[in-house]
């Protein structure tokens, strides 16, 4: 469904990407981990066609994302941190997105209503906490039904309910066959969600496996423990873990 291929991307003399070539299919749920500086923002920005890399390409069903825009309707994207106008309210920022993406068939507002957005449609955005913000951020990276979803760090700020029904309708989308690519730096927050792992350092793509074949490799039950194996305690640190 997404392939890079062999993308390389340097911002002056940094090597944010070196020769990173990535297979992402449906139906998975795809953890893309490793330490700050690693390379994993700069992979998804490309992935998003926010970055042009110096050399490879990536394709989207087929066919390469610097020939076709329009791929990116198939694309639920949650950032980190989502900037939105400060004057708006909540709801007007969802019908401003439901106006800027009339065309989308049909609307899925499982999580608007899970997150009780509703009853919060009147606060404007510089009012909120950033844990209603990332409400905010997740609802409408789901809105319109997309066959693709790339959160990064979404349960971030989120408190321990809310944080259940995200992990629940991330299950349920990936059952459903879309590709869901996550980023994090918790890795004990994505033990119950995620089917491969992809481990970048330095910009370099080091690892990528299936959950059940790096425990298998490992040993190890629990996926902090199994990459906690491969990598070595030291390198693990950066998470904070």
């Amino acid at each position: 469904m997404i392939i890079a291929s062999n993308v390389t991307k340097k911002f002056g003399k940094l090597t944010a990407l070196n020769n990173v070539s990535l297979t992402c299919n449906r139906g998975e749920c795809i953890a893309l981990v490793g330490p700050n500086g690693s390379g994993k923002t700069t992979i998804i920005k490309s992935i998003l066609g926010m970055v042009v890399p110096d050399s490879g390409f990536i394709t989207f069903n087929g066919n390469n994302i610097l020939h076709d825009w329009h791929y990116r309707n198939h694309i639920g994207y949650m950032p980190q941190i989502g900037r939105y106008p400060d004057n708006m309210t909540i709801g007007d920022v969802i019908e401003m997105m439901k106006d800027i993406r009339s065309d989308a068939i049909s609307l899925d507002d499982d999580l608007i209503v899970s997150f009780g957005i509703p009853d919060l449609y009147n606060k404007r955005m510089r009012t909120l906490s950033g844990g209603t913000r990332q409400k905010v951020s997740a609802c409408l990276a789901f809105l319109f039904n997309p066959s693709v979803l790339i959160l990064d760090e979404p349960t971030a700020g989120l408190d321990p309910v809310s944080s259940e029904i995200f992990k629940e309708k991330i299950i349920s989308e990936k059952n459903k066959g879309k590709l869901i690519l996550i980023t994090s730096h918790v890795l004990s927050e994505l033990d119950e969600l995620v089917t491969q792992l992809v481990y970048m350092q330095d910009g370099q793509l080091l690892f990528h496996k299936t959950i059940d074949q790096l425990c298998f490799d490992t040993g190890e039950k629990k996926l902090t423990k199994a990459v906690a194996s491969v990598m070595g305690q030291s390198k693990i640190t950066s998470f904070g873990l």
